[in-house]
C-alpha cells in the first residue's frame, strides 16, 4: 500500500513564502507539506492501482479548464480541528468541481467532511500559535493561474512529494 494526496500546488513565491511561515511557527511536519489546496485528502491505495488512477486523474484534467485562484484572509475550522488556513475567495466553484471530478471512480473516498477549498498555514499547534498565525495572516492576499493539478505520493523519510503533474485542459 502506498499514500497518495491529489492537490493544486500553491506556486511560488507565495508557495515558498507561506511554507516558511509555516516552518517559522514551529510546525515539525512544514517542511514536508508543499504548500497546496487539496482535492483528494491522502488516501493509501493498492501500489498496482496507480495506473489506473493516473489514467483516471489524466481523463479529469482533459475535461476541466484553467481558472484563477485568488487567496485572502484567514480562517479557521477550531473547535471542530485545530486548523488555520488562508481562505479561497475566488476560484471555489472550479476547485468543488474538480475535487469532486477526481474523487470518483478508483479514487471514490469518503471524506470526514464537506470539502472547503483553504491553504492550511498552522496544523496541530497550540492554542497559541494558531491564533498568531490567524492574526498575522488576517490581511494576506495572493492570485494566480491554475492550470495543473499534482498527483503527490507519500514518503515516511521525505514527506509529501510530487509524483505527476496533470495539465488541465
Amino acid at each position: 500500500m502506498i499514500t497518495i494526496g491529489v492537490s493544486i500546488a500553491v506556486p511560488d513565491p507565495e508557495g515558498s513564502a507561506l511554507q516558511d511561515f509555516r516552518v517559522e511557527l514551529g510546525d515539525p511536519s512544514a517542511r514536508l507539506i508543499p504548500t497546496h489546496i487539496t482535492l483528494v485528502p491522502p488516501t493509501e491505495v493498492a501500489a498496482e492501482s496507480l495506473p489506473a488512477i493516473v489514467e483516471h486523474l489524466g481523463r479529469v484534467a482533459a475535461t476541466s479548464s484553467a481558472f484563477g485562484v485568488r487567496l485572502h484572509g484567514t480562517g479557521t475550522f477550531r473547535p471542530t480541528s485545530p486548523v488555520v488556513f488562508v481562505g479561497v475567495i475566488a476560484g471555489i466553484a472550479e476547485c468543488t468541481a474538480l475535487a469532486a471530478a477526481t474523487r470518483t471512480g478508483p479514487l471514490a473516498v469518503e471524506v470526514e467532511f464537506p470539502y472547503h477549498p483553504h491553504v492550511t498555514v498552522a496544523h496541530h499547534l497550540s492554542d497559541d500559535l494558531l491564533d498568531r498565525a490567524f492574526t498575522e495572516l488576517a490581511g494576506y492576499e495572493a492570485a494566480f493561474e491554475v492550470a495543473e493539478f499534482w498527483l503527490y505520493v507519500h514518503d515516511e523519510d521525505h514527506g509529501w512529494r510530487p509524483d505527476q503533474a496533470f495539465r488541465l485542459g
